[in-house]
């Protein structure tokens, strides 16, 4: 029996266990995969106030899972299956057993969006990718291809244009999504190009993309891109992880909290990525978990 559960272990989840514990609260967080989350995997941290110099994802993960351990905060590393939320005990279930604490804190974030294009899943790992940091150097001296114009997207390519003979963004839009630092970064890159107002359409190959298809917006006309060996990373948004909270009203999938981060069912709280909101920074998730583990906290009998 724990005071506080956890669900995830990213930037919200981390943020919110340590202001718990710092309140004499057993508090476990439990994290599918890696501490981190999302964040754990982008090439470079940018923008958050006190990050190192030459901030990587991984490192930044890694210092967010020594200040948990450090502050005593438990980490169990299982997929959550299902949960109870209502009531004055709440539950939640793993593959391995069950958990009970009289207040939750929904922070388990994202999943990367798929395209759901033809091609896409069987050359995932063989030319389409979604992790800059650990796949970019494989395609040192060819073509990579970055799908999407928002500042996550943006801020992958300039990353892997180092390894890029040439880098070209493709964008649905009109103009890139990204902050005037990106562009202007973009701008100055020699070997990276721009397509807005394209979309992929497809890829082809078995062992190794061969070819893609681009379409144009305007006039819907696709052209047929011979590039064998060329690297495709996709980042088209993402999808809420809320498909097991069922009983939560949600809006557009996300989890509507008050100004304490608390659902509209008590002792449940949310944070992060994961709930509506406008700001969907490292910054923003670590404030949404401070306040969710502080206010979780105050209320414990």
């Amino acid at each position: 029996m724990y005071d506080i559960l956890v669900i995830g272990g990213g930037p919200a989840g981390i943020s919110a266990a340590i202001y718990a514990v710092s309140r004499g609260r057993k508090t476990l967080i439990l994290e599918q995969k890696e501490v981190g989350g999302v964040i754990g995997k982008v090439s470079t941290v940018t923008h958050y106030a006190g990050i190192l110099e030459q901030e990587t994802g991984a490192t930044f993960a890694g210092r967010l899972k020594q200040q948990a351990l450090s502050a005593g905060v438990e980490i169990v590393y299982e997929a959550v299956t299902g949960v109870s939320l209502t009531g004055e005990q709440k539950e939640v279930q793993t593959a391995n057993g069950s958990y009970r604490a009289q207040k939750v804190i929904l922070a388990n974030g994202t999943t990367p969006r798929k395209l759901g294009i033809e091609g896409e899943n069987a050359l995932s790992g063989k030319g389409v990718e979604s992790n800059a940091a650990k796949d970019g150097p494989k395609y040192q001296g060819r073509s990579i291809y970055v799908v999407g114009g928002a500042d996550g997207a943006v801020k992958e390519a300039l990353y892997l244009s180092q390894f890029a003979s040439e880098l070209t963004i493709v964008h649905f839009e009109e103009t890139l999504g990204c902050i005037a630092e990106f562009r202007n970064k973009v701008a100055q890159t020699p070997n990276m190009k721009v397509r807005t107002g394209t979309r992929l359409k497809a890829v082809y190959g078995t062992q190794q993309v061969e070819a893609l298809d681009l379409v144009r917006e305007q006039d819907g006309g696709v052209e047929h891109v011979k590039d064998p060996g060329c690297g495709i990373f996709i980042y088209a948004g993402a999808t809420p992880n809320t498909q097991l909270y069922t009983q939560l009203e949600l809006e557009d999938g996300y989890i509507p909290v008050d100004g304490n981060m608390e659902t509209a069912v008590p002792g449940v709280y949310a944070a992060g990525d994961i709930r509506v909101k406008q700001v969907r920074q490292v910054a923003t998730a670590v404030s949404d978990g401070a306040i969710a583990g502080i206010h979780a906290a105050a209320h414990i009998r």
